[in-house]
């Protein structure tokens, strides 16, 4: 049975994020316009999008209704983190929750979501489809981290980037290096060669070797040993075997990088272990390690969530939540892939979303007081 709003039209919460440390909000005045347009009537609580640079009153002109508290006078709340306990709590029944809920192994948030008879969209979830990249908010995000990832190095590194001839000589362009070649990867790859360094990649997956040298990338072809695929448009885990393999094959690079970005990561586990101790030994003083996958385990040993460390002269920086430093363009583009998920089951300002469709099928979370994803609420990051 399809699920729907009550009402005449649905109403739509963008909330303050309670997180100090999270600057972003789930919906700008340019989406609220959009959901406004559909039908929908947006609350806004007052200062949700201070953070962002978006002010009270460019909601109130977007058509949004400023609250104190919303979360007992909607029908669907838009969140960037899950939500906690007592806003869930004050939801009517039959609510929906959007928002990147981080579902893997979080199973007291599904317990209380389906106590309280909330369905929710869980955006990590998302299938990789074609009809679903509007929505991704995994890819809006992690462009932003990727770019951001070089800018991190750029001002901590040594040196140049790129080649420069003076007067005193000829200065040769840093060697950049960079682990896995996902969206963030790219987008890392791009940005390095548009400061004018010499960029390397090393992925598990052949069949992004074309995608790496479109964008002036250098390919580092995976060791000849069982290689992993893809799954859904993610990376598969790999096998220990494999990974050895890859870390030996990675010494000699990473002796001659100047700056390692690490995006490697697969949903719901931790992040493979790409850079150990040891490998750490054979780089320059000066060189510079960012570690995007830090929050998941990290790819590089000895890196830290929100810190940099010196370690015989490398810098590791620990780049946790790198979209949350750009939380303008951050909060526009997840907005943008919030409101074109909400778009798609909009009809005349009432939300009708259909647990059969197969863009909600794997992100439909929790409905009707069941879970609807038990594989993923199971699994921990641990593992």
């Amino acid at each position: 049975m399809p699920l729907q709003s009550t009402g005449s039209s649905c109403k739509v919460l963008i909330p303050r994020e309670r997180r100090p440390d999270e600057p972003r909000v789930a919906g700008s005045p340019e989406t609220t316009r959009r959901l406004v347009g559909k039908g929908c009537v947006v609350l806004v609580e007052s200062g949700a999008g201070q953070a962002s640079g978006f002010s009270d009153q460019d909601y109130c002109k977007a058509g949004a209704e400023l609250v104190e508290d919303g979360w007992g006078h909607c029908h669907v709340a838009l969140c960037v983190g899950a939500p906690d306990h007592g806003r869930l709590e004050v939801m009517a029944t039959g609510g929906t929750v959007i928002g990147l809920l981080a579902p893997y192994g979080n199973q007291a948030l599904v317990q209380q979501l389906n106590r309280r008879r909330l369905s929710s969209l869980s955006l990590e979830l998302l299938p990789r489809i074609s009809r679903a990249q509007p929505m991704d908010a995994l890819s809006s995000q992690a462009n932003i981290a990727g770019y951001k990832a070089v800018l991190l190095a750029a001002a901590a590194l040594d040196r140049y980037f790129p080649m420069l001839m003076t007067a005193a000589g000829t200065v040769q362009p840093a060697r950049v290096l960079i682990l896995g070649a996902g969206v963030a990867g790219l987008q890392a790859v791009a940005t390095a060669r548009r400061l004018g360094a010499v960029v390397h990649v090393s992925d598990i997956r052949p069949a992004v070797k074309e995608q790496v040298e479109s964008l002036g990338g250098r390919f580092v072809g995976p060791p000849q040993v069982e290689q992993p695929a893809e799954a859904n448009g993610y990376a598969k885990q790999a096998s220990e075997a494999f990974l050895a393999a890859q870390r030996q094959q990675l010494s000699d690079q990473l002796a001659l990088a100047d700056v390692v970005i690490c995006t490697a990561q697969v949903p719901g586990r931790r992040a493979p272990r790409l850079i150990s101790e040891a490998m750490l030994e054979h780089m320059r003083p000066g060189a510079v390690v960012v570690d995007l996958a830090v929050n998941e385990g990290g790819n590089c040993a000895a890196t830290v969530p929100g810190q940099t460390i010196n370690r015989k002269g490398v810098k590791l920086i620990g780049a946790s939540d790198l979209p949350c430093t750009v939380p303008y363009h951050a909060s526009s583009l997840y907005g943008r892939n919030l409101a074109a998920l909400l778009e798609q089951y909009l009809q005349d300002g009432v939300l009708q979303l259909n647990p059969q469709d197969p863009l909600l099928k794997d992100c439909l979370l929790t409905h009707n007081g069941h879970c609807h994803r038990d594989d993923v609420v199971n699994t921990s990051r641990s593992v």
